[in-house]
C-alpha cells in the first residue's frame, strides 16, 4: 500500500504530463521536420539524409543528439557529388534549370516593371548611352545583369527572375547562389556543414569554363586604341544611315508628298523619324539588345548610338514648337509638345512588347532548328581579332565613300543653293554630333558633385538635348538676322545634321519608360520636365523674343 502511494505521489500530474507529451510531439516534429529538409536538399534524397542516425528523444531519458563520422561526411560529400551531377532534387533549383525556365519568359512589360523595379537609380540612368567605359565589356553586363536583360542568348537571373523560377522560395541576397543545395541548407543552424563543403563538383566546373571563356574573349578584342575607333568608325557610319533616313522621312510624311506633317501643326515634320527610332529603340535598345551584344559589341553601339540616336532629334521637335509659338500659336506648340511625349512613349511600349513576341517565336524555332544551323548561327559572333578588323575596315571603306559623295555634292549643291545641299551638309557633320553625344552620355549615372546626388538623373543625355536646342535656337536666329540664301542653307545643314546627331529622342525616351517601369513615375515626369521645359524656355529667349522684337520673317 505504502509503495503504491509513493507511485502515485511521484507519478506526474495531468497539466505535467500533457507538458511533456507536448515537449515530445515538438521534438519530434522538429526532428523529422530536419529530417526531410537535408533530405530534400541532398538531390534526390539520399546521401545525406541516409547518413544522419536520429536516436529517438524522450524527456525521461534525456535529448540525444545526431551521431556523425568522419566516414558519413566523406560518404555524404560523394553522394552528393555523384547524385548532384546526375540528378536534381525537386526541391532544389539548378542553374541549368533556371536559365532554361527563363529563356521561355516572354520580356512583357509587366515583366521589364516588375524588372526594374529592384534596378539601382544610378543603373537606370544608363539604360540608354553609356560612352566609352575602360572596363569593357564586364561593367556593362553587371549593368544589364542586374537590370534583369540578358547579356548571352538567354535572360539573366535577377532577383524577380529567382522568384518567377522558384515559386515558393523566399527572395534571398543577390549574391547567393540559390541553384545549388548549400544554399538552402545555409538555413537551417543544425547543419553542421559549411556552404562550401556542400557546392557540387560540377557547378565549380562551370565556373572554370566561364573563366576560360572568359580569357577567350579577351583575347578576341582589338586592343584598347583600335577598340576605340571602331566605336567611332560604327558611329560614323550608322549616324549617316540615320540622317539619312530622317530626311527621307519627311520627305514622304511632309507636304510635299503625304501632307501628314507640317510647319504650322503639332504634327511637326520630325513626328515619324522619332516614332520610329523609338520604337526600334525597344527593340534593339531594350529585348535584343543583348542577342546584338553576342554578335558584336560595336554592333549595339552603332545601331543605338549611331543610328537611332540620329534617326530621331530632340532639337529639330523643340525647335519646330518654337517656330509655332513665335506665330503665335501657342495652342499648337502647347499640343505638339504633349502629343509628341505620349506619341514616342507609346511607340517605345510596342517596340518592346512586339520584340518580346518576336523573340519568343525565334528562340522556339531554334529549338527546332538541326544542328547545323545552330552552329552556322554560332560563327556570326566576333569573336576574333581577325573578324573585328575586317569588318572595321569594312565600315572605314563605306564612311570614307559616304563622306566624300557627301561633300562632292554639298559643294555643287551650294554653287547653285538648293534644298539638296542641306542633306548632303548634314551627312557631312552629322558623326560629329554622335561623337559628342557618345562623350557626354558617360555622365549618365555618375550623379552631381563628388556625392554623386542625382545618380537617377541621366545628365549625359539631359545635357546633350539641352545644348542642342539651345545652339540649334541661335542658328535660327541668326539665319533670320542675315536672311540670305546660302546663309540659310548652310545653318540648316549644321542644324539637320551637327545638332540633329547631338539630340536624341529615342534614349530620351527609353530612359523615361525605364524609371516608369522601374516603379518611379515620379521621377520620370521629372526627367520629361527637365529635359523639355528647360528647352523651350531657353529657346524662347534666344529665338522668340528677338523675332517679335525685331519683326523677323
Amino acid at each position: 500500500m505504502e509503495q503504491r502511494a509513493m507511485e502515485r505521489n511521484t507519478w506526474p500530474s495531468g497539466d505535467a504530463l500533457s507538458t511533456v507529451r507536448s515537449d515530445e510531439d515538438r521534438q519530434s516534429m522538429d526532428s523529422t521536420k530536419n529530417e526531410q529538409f537535408v533530405k530534400s536538399a541532398s538531390s534526390g534524397g539520399g546521401g545525406m539524409a541516409k547518413s544522419f542516425r536520429t536516436v529517438s528523444r524522450n524527456s525521461s531519458h534525456g535529448k540525444s543528439t545526431p551521431v556523425i563520422t568522419n566516414e558519413s561526411i566523406q560518404d555524404s560529400i560523394g553522394r552528393i557529388s555523384y547524385r548532384g551531377s546526375k540528378r536534381r532534387g525537386s526541391y532544389s533549383l539548378s542553374r541549368d534549370l533556371g536559365d532554361q525556365m527563363l529563356e521561355s519568359i516572354s520580356l512583357s512589360r509587366e515583366l521589364v516593371g516588375q524588372i526594374f523595379g529592384e534596378v539601382d537609380s544610378s543603373i537606370v540612368a544608363q539604360i540608354g548611352d553609356t560612352g566609352y567605359r575602360t572596363s569593357g565589356r564586364e561593367e556593362d553586363d553587371n549593368e544589364l545583369e542586374n537590370l534583369g536583360i540578358p547579356t548571352d542568348n538567354g535572360l539573366k537571373r535577377s532577383s524577380i527572375d529567382v522568384k518567377i523560377v522558384s515559386d515558393g522560395f523566399p527572395a534571398k541576397p543577390s549574391g547567393a547562389n540559390v541553384g545549388s543545395p548549400a544554399y538552402l541548407l545555409e538555413e537551417d543552424s543544425s547543419f553542421p556543414f559549411t556552404a562550401d563543403l556542400m557546392l557540387h563538383s560540377t557547378e565549380k566546373d562551370k565556373m572554370q569554363n566561364m573563366h576560360v571563356a572568359s580569357e577567350k574573349d579577351k583575347q578576341g578584342r582589338l586592343p584598347p586604341r583600335l577598340d576605340y575607333i571602331s566605336y567611332l568608325i560604327h558611329m560614323a557610319v550608322f549616324g549617316i544611315l540615320g540622317v539619312l533616313t530622317r530626311y527621307l522621312l519627311e520627305r514622304l510624311f511632309g507636304p510635299d508628298l503625304l501632307a501628314l506633317t507640317g510647319d504650322d501643326t503639332p504634327l511637326y515634320l520630325d513626328l515619324p523619324s522619332n516614332m520610329l527610332g523609338s520604337f526600334l529603340m525597344g527593340w534593339f535598345g531594350i529585348v535584343f539588345k543583348a542577342d546584338l551584344r553576342d554578335v558584336s559589341e560595336h554592333l549595339v553601339i552603332g545601331i543605338t548610338t549611331g543610328y537611332m540616336g540620329s534617326l530621331t532629334t530632340f532639337s529639330g521637335w523643340n525647335q519646330k514648337m518654337l517656330n509655332l509659338s513665335a506665330k503665335g500659336h501657342w495652342a499648337y506648340a502647347v499640343a505638339g509638345i504633349i502629343l509628341g511625349m505620349l506619341i514616342v512613349n507609346e511607340c517605345v511600349n510596342i517596340g518592346v512588347e512586339s520584340a518580346a513576341w518576336l523573340r519568343r517565336c525565334f528562340l522556339q524555332w531554334i529549338e527546332k532548328c538541326p544542328q547545323r544551323t545552330k552552329s552556322k548561327l554560332m560563327k556570326l559572333k566576333l569573336d576574333t581579332f581577325k573578324r573585328h578588323v575586317m569588318v572595321m575596315i569594312f565600315l572605314l571603306a563605306i564612311w570614307v565613300s559616304l563622306w566624300c559623295l557627301s561633300g562632292a555634292l554639298a559643294r555643287k549643291k551650294l554653287d547653285n543653293p538648293t534644298s539638296g545641299a542641306v542633306l548632303w551638309l548634314g551627312c557631312l557633320v552629322g558623326p560629329i554630333g554622335v561623337w559628342a553625344r557618345w562623350y557626354l552620355a558617360r555622365l549618365n549615372g555618375q550623379g552631381l558633385g563628388k556625392k554623386g546626388y542625382l545618380k537617377w538623373l541621366p545628365i549625359g543625355t539631359l545635357l546633350a538635348n539641352f545644348l542642342a536646342a539651345c545652339i540649334m535656337a541661335a542658328l535660327s536666329t541668326i539665319s533670320k538676322a542675315v536672311n540670305t540664301k546660302r546663309c540659310t542653307i548652310i545653318l540648316t545643314g549644321v542644324q539637320f545634321g551637327f545638332l540633329g546627331c547631338l539630340s536624341t529622342v529615342s534614349t530620351f525616351v527609353a530612359e523615361v519608360y525605364a524609371m516608369r517601369q522601374s516603379g518611379h513615375p515620379g521621377r520620370a515626369l521629372s526627367y520629361a520636365i527637365l529635359t523639355i521645359l528647360p528647352s523651350f524656355a531657353t529657346g524662347t529667349l534666344i529665338y522668340s523674343i528677338p523675332v517679335w522684337t525685331k519683326h523677323y520673317n
